[in-house]
């Protein structure tokens, strides 16, 4: 494997490659039928091929478009059944592995980094990388002071390398919409683009895993593995094991699926409450699920041993945050509680104030309450069980240019401050619908986002919460 194609023009042709290959394939698979081949056998033929010509290209690529890779794996959800098999393969695995970068390359950043003598702030140091992804790859290693860890090294180059693809996917983001039905890849793409610089800087990324580290110590339910150590293109931190969210997507059992949509969701509602910042990267890859008792989970093991059968969700990767000063915008969890009680008078003035609807729009608030009941129906119950088959109903709804919703949908519009929110919040509920999780997701909404609680019971909520949060802390 060569190092990290840096060149524009070589990672243009690759790219530029993808549209070109989808239309050669639609070719051959004409040729196929002509020769006699049914449809079904040419079509699942067609689909394999794509999703492999996808992983190839996106992979070795790295930078922004394996980043793509990533933020559109969690929407296989969202494909029809027939064609979802192959490109469920092939983005699953963006999520955990790309081709590494060759082991020369790795020892020559650590040395410019880390300086000559590197190797003497390791016991030990392994030169294949337990996991390649967009902007760099983690190496498993033993710190100077014994500590097992992790060291993650930013391919050099990866700062043009982002923003050239990035760039080039953004020209024909329109050829690769059938991939995600429903899902308009462009402004996907431009919000990625706006957070290249932040993403790469280790400085940034080490400071929100601190804040993250230092506020969920001793947690009984998240992981956050501390920082050992950083500096320009590297950043090492304290060593997780654990189950992949991938593999418990693939073959875990109901409880593990359960807890770990559970988990996912008290994370994303809660770490905004508790750090001022929304972890923006949740992809399976990000995630993995740790026994109750685990070395690596911090707290007291005694008292935990009743909980047989419970697991922590262990947080990796906080490269993208949104910095929300306090926890989530109150508009949120008022809109949501004002559609759940069918006021749909309030819950359109709401939306107009915030700039959801423009003043040059006028929308009917009944058809607006109608367009958002199903997509919020999570919420309405105590439980409700995640699935591919809801998520891929509310995607059709939506992308059916003959529906009212589809209609409705397109005069709507998202503030700027929401769009990373957004962003997040489908990307966890596709998550949540590959694991195929019955969460109780009603309970972390009063629990820990503003404004979804009347005024009365969400102060009675948050004293509660407080009271939690601090028991939490001292017996840490």
């Amino acid at each position: 494997m060569s190092d990290l194609p840096r060149k524009a023009v070589t990672r243009t042709a690759k790219l530029a490659a993808l549209p070109l290959g989808f239309a050669g394939r639609a070719t051959w698979g004409l040729g196929k039928r002509i020769g006699g081949k049914s449809a079904e056998i040419v079509g699942r033929e067609l689909q394999q091929r794509t999703a492999d010509q996808l992983f190839k290209v996106l992979g070795e690529l790295k930078g922004g478009a394996m980043k793509l890779g990533q933020a559109l794996s969690v929407f296989e959800s969202a494909l029809p059944e027939e064609v979802a098999g192959p490109y469920r393969t092939a983005l699953t695995k963006l999520q955990e592995a790309a081709p590494p970068m060759p082991t020369r390359t790795v020892h020559a950043v650590l040395e410019e980094r880390l300086g000559a003598q590197w190797r003497d702030l390791f016991l030990e140091f392994e030169d294949k990388p337990s996991a390649a992804a967009s902007i760099g790859q983690v190496h498993r290693a033993v710190w100077h002071d014994g500590r097992e860890v992790a060291v993650k090294v930013q391919y050099p180059g990866a700062g043009d390398a982002l923003l050239s693809d990035l760039n080039q996917l953004s020209r024909f983001a329109r050829l690769l919409g059938p991939l995600v039905p429903g899902m308009d890849i462009k402004p996907l793409i431009s919000e990625l683009r706006d957070r290249v610089s932040e993403e790469l800087d280790y400085e940034l990324e080490a400071e929100a895993q601190r804040q993250h580290a230092e506020q969920f110590a001793g947690d009984p339910d998240v992981v956050v593995p501390d920082v050992v150590h950083q500096s320009d293109q590297v950043l090492v931190t304290e060593w997780i094991d654990g189950i992949p969210m991938a593999d418990v997507i693939a073959d875990g059992t109901t409880e593990q699926r359960d807890r770990a949509g559970q988990l996912l969701a008290r994370f994303l509602f809660s770490g905004p409450a508790r750090t001022g910042l929304l972890h923006a990267d949740p992809h399976p890859g990000n995630f993995r699920l740790l026994p109750v008792g685990h070395a690596d989970a911090g707290g007291d093991e005694e008292g935990q041993e009743d909980a047989v059968g419970q697991w922590r969700l262990g947080v990796l990767d906080f490269g993208t945050v949104d910095r929300l000063p306090g926890q989530l915008p109150t508009t949120i969890g008022t809109s949501l509680r004002l559609t759940l009680d069918g006021e749909a008078d309030a819950v359109y003035e709401l939306l107009r104030e915030e700039g959801f609807v423009k003043d040059s729009i006028d929308l009917d608030p009944d058809a607006v309450l109608d367009y958002l009941l199903p997509i919020i129906e999570p919420a309405q119950a105590d439980e409700f069980t995640f699935t591919r088959g809801w998520l891929r109903k509310q995607a059709a709804r939506i992308a059916d240019v003959r529906s009212p919703a589809h209609r409705l949908g397109k005069q709507l519009n998202l503030p700027p401050a929401y769009l990373l929110i957004h962003r997040v919040t489908l990307s966890t509920i596709g998550v949540l619908c590959q694991l195929g999780a019955t969460v109780r997701l009603r309970h972390e909404l009063e629990e820990w986002l503003p404004g979804f609680l009347a005024e009365e019971a969400q102060g009675t909520r948050e004293a509660e919460v407080a009271a939690e949060v601090d028991g939490a802390a001292a017996g840490a």
